[in-house]
């Protein structure tokens, strides 16, 4: 494993990790639906990431495939080293591939966060979102059918995505959030959470740091656009492809050097 975590050392979740993470959408066929089309290479893609480049983060969700990359972090890494953190996400349905809405219903939050458990092969989630807030059920019933299995010990820390200032603030009352999980980019650089993050210490983790590969050619600036917005910003990459991941490597550490 490398000697020195990708971008520097980050506290999430009470552990401290890689400040780059690594994103596992991207480990399914398309659509985020179903098997990749090389399985081999997607667990290969997962090893390299924490063995040999030393990512501590992995980032995930029980949507992804559905179900698919959970199942593929536990054969390629499990058992896990004791300083990995996998965050994943519950709340969400896959209709069909590229289709996706928000259910946020606490007695399906629960079999959520009860089969990730069993696909992962823990007895804890480190770190768990929200995937999305689900408009049709009250925020504070989201919220607690997560503290329940929180006091329960399932979950370790609750985190939040792709919500705004008002979520935030709605949350805030309720729940001690661990981290936010919201697009940011170059493409995309305005986010109001952000500075809420910023005020109260809590970790935001930037998704689609490239944009979906838009700003892949120039990895290097997106990646430390983003790392210079704060200490407390932490991106998650995501790619299924080996070379991909050493470019991605290979821009943090050209931001080292220059730093």
């Amino acid at each position: 494993m490398s000697s020195a975590p990708p971008a520097g050392a980050f506290t999430l979740a009470g552990k401290q990790v890689s400040r780059l993470g690594f994103g596992t959408m991207r480990l399914t066929g398309p659509g985020t639906w179903g098997d990749p089309d090389d399985r081999d290479q997607a667990l290969s893609v997962l090893r390299q990431a924490v063995h040999t480049y030393g990512i501590t983060h992995l980032d995930t969700a029980d949507a992804y495939g559905p179900h698919t990359v959970e199942h593929l972090i536990r054969d390629a890494l499990h058992p896990y080293p004791e300083d990995l953190l996998i965050a994943t996400k519950v709340g969400m349905v896959r209709p069909a591939p590229d289709l996706w809405a928000p259910h946020g219903h606490p007695v399906y939050l629960r079999a959520c966060v009860e089969a990730s458990l069993r696909r992962l092969g823990v007895e804890r989630l480190d770190l768990c979102y929200l995937h999305r807030i689900d408009p049709e059920v009250p925020l504070t019933d989201q919220l607690g059918a997560l503290q329940a299995l929180q006091e329960e010990g399932k979950i370790g820390h609750i985190g939040l995505s792709k919500i705004g200032p008002d979520d935030f603030y709605r949350a805030s009352l309720q729940i001690q959030i661990a981290a936010v999980q919201n697009v940011l980019n170059l493409n995309d650089r305005h986010d109001l959470v952000l500075e809420l993050c910023r005020d109260q210490g809590i970790p935001y983790v930037p998704y689609r740091p490239l944009d979906a590969g838009k700003l892949a050619p120039e990895a290097s600036t997106a990646l430390s656009w983003l790392l210079e917005l704060g200490p407390h910003v932490a991106p998650i990459p995501a790619t299924g492809n080996p070379h991909h991941l050493a470019e991605l490597m290979n821009a943090v550490d050209t931001i080292a050097a220059e730093q």
